[in-house]
């Protein structure tokens, strides 16, 4: 059975147990702090789970690496194939990925996977949290470095949104719907903690990525959010949404949530704000 959204911790432990080609990728990190994210994951880890840190493998900082821009630009899609191979995963792997931080950080993973062709990937529904309130084993230290496998790049299975695309339809609410992961006070323009201009794309709806949650830190059931999401819609259509955040990644567990509630798999402007409020001549709202 293929995983491509959520899974279970009973059931990555049934996985696990039964020697089936599995790869599970810790994404610890912390905004902030972003060389703590390696930190946290040699403390303590799923066992033989490996490292994925945002800024080094998951984001291309080098321009001449990257196909878009912002705080955290996505690398081109073969360099981040050598990665996985290097990494062992191939084609018929089934990769599982988790933070502990509200599957905010590991959904960057997930998407960049699904981007990639990869259809076999699910984010570990509740984190480490939750692995380990089910008795699940962890370690701490390196894991022993796997042995390299080939992973093909095939068709894109997620749709990338540029900025251009954004600046196109920003005016056609018919062909694009924009959904901002942000806290509401950043989305309003009140506060601005990480880049250099506060508020919003005008005419973006806000959804708060941990708005997916229950207060066990797990995702809320397909019918409820499906419920929140056509609610916020409205009369817009789920075909036309284009999910952004801050810099590309806590915009993906809206991505998520809206698949998991089956409104199919909505697009990504991977830039997002600090691409957006970046590039001269874009207008930029607040309130």
């Amino acid at each position: 059975m293929m995983h491509t959204t959520l899974i279970q911790p009973a059931e990555l432990k049934a996985l696990l147990q039964s020697g089936a080609n599995v790869r599970v990728f810790d994404v610890s990190f912390d905004l902030m702090r972003p060389e703590q994210g390696n930190a946290t994951y040699l403390e303590t880890h799923l066992a033989g789970a490996l490292h994925a840190d945002i800024n080094r493998v998951l984001s291309a900082k080098d321009p001449r690496e990257a196909i878009n821009g912002g705080r955290h630009p996505l690398p081109r899609r073969e360099r981040f194939a050598a990665w996985l191979s290097s990494q062992g995963v191939d084609d018929a792997t089934q990769v599982v990925v988790y933070d502990r931080n509200g599957m905010n950080y590991c959904g960057r993973l997930w998407w960049m996977l699904k981007w990639c062709g990869h259809e076999a990937v699910a984010v570990l529904d509740g984190g480490l949290q939750a692995w380990v309130a089910e008795g699940g084993a962890v370690s701490s230290g390196s894991e022993p470095a796997p042995s390299p496998r080939h992973f093909s790049l095939r068709a894109p299975l997620a749709r990338l949104v540029q900025t251009a695309d954004v600046a196109a339809h920003l005016q056609d609410a018919s062909a694009q719907t924009l959904i901002d992961a942000r806290a509401t006070p950043r989305f309003r323009g009140e506060t601005e903690p990480l880049d250099p201009v506060a508020g919003h794309i005008p005419g973006a709806l806000n959804r708060p990525y941990g708005h997916n949650l229950t207060e066990t830190g797990k995702f809320k059931s397909a019918a409820v959010l499906r419920q929140e999401f056509e609610q916020l819609l409205g009369e817009r259509t789920a075909a036309s949404v284009v999910h952004h955040c801050g810099s590309g990644v806590s915009a993906v567990p809206n991505i998520l949530a809206m698949e998991i509630a089956g409104l199919g798999r909505a697009g990504l402007y991977a830039g997002s704000w600090s691409e957006w409020c970046t590039t001269p001549g874009l207008p930029c709202a607040q309130g």
